[in-house]
């Protein structure tokens, strides 16, 4: 089987990260194993879980299970809200780390940030970087925060996330916050990066006008040009936009899919044509609004 294999982003600790990988949101327990085996058969070097995925057992018996070996996969999961704070993050790694059957982990992220519990959320990140200072994981970031979160943590603590993770997609492209992240040597990584959250989201679910990417003219003629699927237009765009998308998928077609953009690129107008269908408005929670009261996932199983 021919394989695709994503170009590597350098850190701000230096540490390689792969600039393409496997999101496992929502999938199913009993489908994750397979999905992330073919991932890895399919030339994804990077899985990205999380502890309120439910699903880090079955990443960790997906890596072990595909054959490659440790050093080649690149493996991230993230605290939840319910457990920040020192101690409590602390734990929460060691539960993750167990279920993964890892000895370190390559990225261990703060899943989002918690404004009416904003010492909560710094004192997870100290703790994070406890970690990183004692090598038990290998870089540390942080997902959904915006500009003034980021100077927040970055003032309170020191030290400068490797990563932030957010929704970002042609219909939000976050121009803004990505410029920020670049000034401060922090590489955006895209959740739900070809848009499926303006299509399946609750409030997309809510309201009666469906927004698609996917289906957007825009994108359309674009792949009928290159040959390509629109979700493989907009993942290109993604690599060029310089950010690092990890499209969720458990069918092996489609991962085999949506990996399979290494063989092209967009013309700098094309990229500013999809960057133009930016509405500003974004699919998923305001990261403003978010608590363990909002999202009341525990992780103690």
């Amino acid at each position: 089987m021919a394989t695709a294999q994503s170009p590597v982003y350098t850190l701000n600790n230096g540490i390689e990260m792969p600039a393409f990988g496997l999101g496992v949101f929502r999938s199913e327990p009993e489908k994750t194993v397979a999905a992330v085996r073919s991932a890895v058969e399919n030339g994804y070097r990077l899985i990205d879980t999380a502890a309120a995925y439910k699903n880090e057992q079955q990443v960790g018996e997906g890596v072990r299970s595909s054959g490659a070996s440790r050093a080649d996969i690149f493996v991230t999961t993230k605290v939840w809200i319910t457990d920040y704070g020192r101690d409590q993050t602390l734990l929460a790694f060691d539960r993750s780390l167990r279920k993964l059957g890892l000895d370190v982990l390559d990225l261990y992220l703060i899943h989002w940030p918690v404004p009416s519990a904003f010492e909560a959320t710094v004192d997870a990140y100290k703790a994070a970087m406890k970690l990183l200072a004692e090598g038990r994981v290998r870089a540390i970031g942080v997902c959904n925060f915006s500009s003034r979160h980021l100077d927040n943590l970055i003032e309170r603590t020191g030290h400068i996330p490797a990563v932030n993770q957010v929704e970002l997609h042609p219909f939000f492209i976050q121009r803004e916050l990505r410029e920020v992240d670049e000034q401060h040597g922090i590489i955006t990584q895209a959740w739900s990066p070809i848009g499926g959250i303006k299509r399946d989201g609750e409030k997309a679910k809510a309201s009666k006008e469906v927004q698609d990417p996917l289906s957007h003219q825009t994108v359309v003629l674009l792949a009928e040009k290159y040959g390509k699927t629109s979700a493989q237009i907009i993942l290109r765009w993604q690599i060029q936009l310089g950010t690092c998308p990890i499209p969720k998928s458990v069918r092996p077609e489609r991962i085999a899919e949506n990996i399979d953009i290494f063989d092209f690129a967009l013309a700098s107008d094309e990229v500013q044509a999809i960057s133009a269908l930016d509405t500003g408005e974004r699919g998923g929670p305001d990261p403003e609004q978010v608590s363990p009261q909002t999202f009341p996932i525990a992780n103690h199983d």
